[in-house]
């Protein structure tokens, strides 16, 4: 598995970003303005589609 290295970087006062690498969206068919859900497992970090995840 290849190793992905991203700084985080601040957008507005409270919301970070980190950028995802061009090779993973395409293999996930993640696309500009899908719904993602993301939640926390441990120190992990889940994201999800959000009709994946059942959420309507």
């Amino acid at each position: 598995m290849k190793k992905y290295v991203r700084k985080v970087t601040r957008v507005g006062k409270r919301s970070l970003s980190v950028v995802i690498p061009a090779e993973i969206a395409d293999e996930l068919k993640i696309r500009e303005k899908q719904k993602l859900v993301i939640t926390r497992q441990g120190k992990k970090i889940i994201i999800a589609d959000w009709k994946l995840k059942g959420m309507k």
